[in-house]
């Protein structure tokens, strides 16, 4: 065997998802291919599998009967009768068919192609907005300068949350994304049901709100969801008030890291970076690149029901199963010179979004937010460099930066 097999046997045999080492934060794509080639269903240490190959994951999306979403025996341990036990219990994308059909359905509807290109234009001058004031400083952080930004006031907007009143939301979905992370401490968790507590009680004073004065059902997600189908079909004020909390989480954070990420890597690729600079007509493409090279969501989590097979290993009825987006996106099985970075990659069947009946509602929302925001970017400041330490989110569920200081040059 030679010497770099044998180092990648090990790394793929050593490799626990409840002690993960500095260096798998920093770069988790070295140990994944060593997953994807010497244990691709690897048993964890507390009984459950860790998947890394593509056709793998496929099976597992599309396959809802056998691979439930449901995480009620899974997270009562984790959170007991808690606020997050609450929350993620009744968030669409922990829920499977019928009632995550019912909700997908509604929430879809609220979140048209009409709804979302309307959208458009009011996107484009917060993003020439936020360029002016990164102009103005000159030194910034991309972060929280720009990428935070951008999603924060679109899904604001959707749910027509005052100005006034966004300050919170941030804080609220990292500390309830956190939560979801592999390993938490107490600190974690009660921070994270702090925060569930809070972002309730200010969207119950929401909803009593546009109740009483309703916005237009075409234009804000927040009075359609109150509203509900022409059929009469509606959310209880429980799906109501956590899909909210879910619509704002997932909006904010994924597409967080989208542009963070997608900027970044260009940094680290400077002939793709004048690739698309060249041939801005790249940008949808471009997106979709950045979207399977650093998956804004790297992680997913199933529980079989019944008895099943993968990659050889029979899997019992009860097994808790992660999904390895980060891994799947970089399968030289399925994606030609996996590991090479390239804007103008076509096809690219990646599963950042997962697939299936649990593939983002959102997708669409957040693809716009990622090329408006890069494009525009990229146009007026084609010469940004890193200007300090980019510091990441110390995070393998959710992969993006705290901090990432530039300088336009």
């Amino acid at each position: 065997m030679r010497t770099n097999e044998r180092a990648n046997t090990a790394l793929a045999e050593r490799f626990d998802l409840e002690n993960l080492t500095p260096e798998f934060y920093a770069d988790p794509y070295p140990t994944y291919r060593a997953l994807r080639e010497h244990a691709p269903v690897k048993r964890m240490a507390n009984g459950s599998y860790f998947l890394t190959r593509y056709d793998d994951l496929l099976t597992a999306y599309k396959n809802t009967r056998t691979f439930s979403s449901d995480k009620k025996k899974e997270f009562a341990p984790k959170y007991g009768t808690s606020p997050l036990y609450d929350h993620h219990t009744t968030s669409l994308v922990f829920n499977d068919p019928p009632a995550h059909t019912r909700v997908r359905r509604l929430i879809t509807g609220a979140l048209s192609p009409r709804a979302i290109a309307a959208m458009e234009p009011g996107l484009r001058r917060l993003v020439d907005r936020l360029l002016d004031e990164v102009g103005r400083k000159g030194e910034f952080d991309l972060i929280a300068d720009f990428a935070t930004a951008i999603p924060i006031e679109v899904i604001g907007n959707l749910l027509d949350v005052p100005q006034g009143e966004r300050g919170p939301l941030r804080d609220w979905s990292l500390a309830i994304l956190g939560a979801l992370e592999p390993v938490i401490g107490p600190e974690a968790f009660a921070r994270g049901n702090n925060a569930v507590k809070e972002f309730l009680a200010y969207l119950e004073t929401l909803v009593a709100r546009r109740r009483t004065k309703p916005g237009d059902p075409e234009r804000d997600v927040l009075t359609k969801l109150i509203q509900g189908e022409t059929n009469g079909e509606r959310l209880t004020e429980k799906e109501l008030l956590h899909n909210c909390i879910f619509l704002l989480n997932a909006g904010h954070e994924t597409t967080t890291n989208l542009i963070g990420n997608g900027l970044v890597t260009l940094i680290h690729h400077p002939s793709e970076k004048a690739r698309l600079i060249e041939s801005p007509a790249l940008i949808k493409t471009a997106v979709e690149e950045m979207l399977r090279y650093e998956s804004s969501n790297q992680l997913g989590n199933r529980i079989t029901t019944e008895p099943v097979e993968l990659g050889g290993i029979k899997l019992q009825p009860g097994t808790s199963v992660t999904l390895c987006i980060g891994a799947a996106n970089r399968d030289e099985r399925q994606f030609e010179n996996a590991e090479a970075f390239d804007v103008g990659r076509t096809p690219n069947r990646h599963v950042a979004f997962a697939t299936g009946a649990h593939q983002c509602a959102g997708m669409t929302l957040a693809r716009l937010e990622g090329a408006v925001a890069i494009s525009g970017f990229l146009a007026r400041f084609p010469r940004y460099a890193l200007n300090g330490l980019a510091v990441r989110g110390g995070r393998v569920r959710f992969r993006g930066f705290l901090s990432v200081p530039c300088v336009i040059n």
